[in-house]
């Protein structure tokens, strides 16, 4: 029941906030356009539910030719574009992540899907089964230090979400989120 549910709750806030963030996107896409060469989109593989790729979408943040790498693996300051650090600290270089949530492919709440070159943290999870459930566009990992925590400790963290999953612990996670980008808490660029 609860899958069932957590479904519809993904499409109806989904498309909602794909509604209401639509001037956003026309910002973004205008800052990106102007401020460096590329497309507006950055699309790529990533890990998604048992293990099957996925493209993933975001707002290009980065110069084109910058290495796909985990965020913590380079310095990624010296490859972001003039408005990508403002769409990384602000994360409205999520939103295009809400058509992965339509699509399937993404919850709103789960682990947050990896590139698949991060084989300890694919594998970690792997064997605790946190590659059982859909990612999400934010996570118990992702509100308990984001990029500040290691491997272990976030393959830890997804299982705790996995044996916790409620709709009740998914609002908490999603409040928490919005609290923590709001006050910029644990957000590296």
């Amino acid at each position: 029941m609860y899958r069932y549910l957590k479904r519809l709750f993904d499409l109806f806030f989904a498309t909602l906030f794909l509604i209401l963030s639509s001037p956003l996107w026309l910002f973004a896409a205008i800052f990106i356009k102007i401020s460096s060469e590329g497309p507006v989109l950055f699309i790529s593989q990533r890990c998604g539910k048992n293990g099957i790729l996925f493209d993933f979408l975001k707002f290009r943040t980065m110069n084109v030719g910058a290495p796909l790498l985990a965020s913590h693996d380079i310095d990624a300051i010296q490859y972001l574009t003039r408005i990508g650090k403002f769409l990384r600290k602000t994360s409205l270089d999520e939103i295009p992540q809400l058509w992965n949530v339509i699509r399937g492919e993404m919850s709103l709440v789960g682990p947050r899907p990896v590139i698949p070159s991060e084989t300890d943290l694919v594998l970690r999870r792997k064997a605790l089964g946190v590659d059982t459930i859909l990612p999400g566009i934010t996570g118990w990992a992702q509100i308990n230090g984001r990029d500040h925590v290691g491997v272990e400790e976030k393959a830890q963290l997804d299982s705790e979400y996995m044996h916790r999953q409620s709709l009740c612990f998914d609002f908490k996670i999603i409040i928490l989120t919005i609290w923590k980008v709001l006050f910029a808490h644990d957000i590296q660029h």
